[in-house]
């Protein structure tokens, strides 16, 4: 890959500073419920970031972000998942501290180089805390219920990390004011945003330890043995614990530079700052 290079009085340039903005955008969920990465239940997100731009390539961003995932058995192709029939929604407060790099020179107020597509990678921290309806309409925390035979005190934490990637597309309007498009995709350190993982729990126990409102919630499968009951499914697959759940954050946001374009001082010359 070719990258374009700033002519020769352009490389005496430095740039830094901080740069701080809102963005707005969507959110969406990947995982033992949505399998087949559908993009059908999208919802709104957005956060608060502040980016620190070491030179015209390298910079630093953090931001503390909100979205809201969601998924459905009822929407998949597979056999085995629409028989499942579970679903879940959770809202996700994540904290993201990410690395970027510009493929494209990038000056704010450049009239040549006031835009760069780049790439970032990262770390992100978030809470979870999936839920369901119950068939009377009832929005039920899922955590607390054990679905999957946890015993109680062993359940899967509201706090969890991800490593963070994406790509991303940024561009001055002004001097000042700059806007960005980026799209993250979060690999989270869980297999539980959805409460989905492993296998069937003994539903006695679950009864026991539980409640009948978990047993009813860990098995809503929709195949009933001859008699009409539910079919013992104690140990038999519910979800796939091999693989992590993602979430994805994607939007775009407006920002404000508090910092210089500076020639470089040499001990005989001040800074100043370029305009276009």
């Amino acid at each position: 890959m070719l990258f374009l290079l700033p002519s020769s009085a352009d490389a005496q340039l430095e740039m830094k500073g901080l740069e701080i903005g809102p963005w707005a955008g969507a959110s969406v969920y990947f995982g033992d419920l949505n399998t087949e990465s559908k993009l059908n239940h999208l919802n709104p997100a957005g956060g608060f970031a502040a980016r620190y731009n070491f030179n015209h390539r390298l910079a630093a961003r953090v931001s503390f972000n909100y979205g809201k995932i969601e998924a459905y058995d009822s929407d998949s192709n597979n056999p085995f998942e629409l028989n499942r029939n579970l679903n879940f929604q959770s809202t996700i407060f994540d904290g993201t501290a990410q690395f970027e790099f510009n493929f494209l020179p990038y000056f704010h107020g450049h009239k040549d180089y006031f835009f760069t597509p780049y790439a970032f990678a990262g770390v992100s921290v978030f809470t979870h805390n999936p839920k369901t309806r119950t068939d009377n309409g009832m929005l039920v925390e899922l955590r607390d219920l054990g679905t999957e035979g946890q015993l109680r005190g062993e359940e899967y934490l509201v706090i969890s990390n991800a490593l963070t990637a994406g790509l991303g597309i940024k561009w001055d309007l002004s001097y000042e004011i700059s806007m960005d498009v980026n799209v993250g995709i979060r690999n989270a350190n869980t297999d539980y945003l959805d409460d989905v993982s492993t296998v069937y729990p003994d539903v006695s126990d679950l009864r026991r330890s539980r409640g009948q409102v978990a047993v009813d919630l860990s098995d809503r499968g929709l195949a009933l043995d001859a008699e009409g009951e539910r079919i013992d499914r104690e140990g038999q697959q519910r979800g796939d614990d091999t693989v992590n759940d993602r979430y994805v954050f994607a939007g775009i946001g407006i920002n404000y530079y508090f910092g210089d374009v500076r020639c470089p001082d040499y001990g005989h010359k001040k800074s100043r700052r370029r305009r276009r």
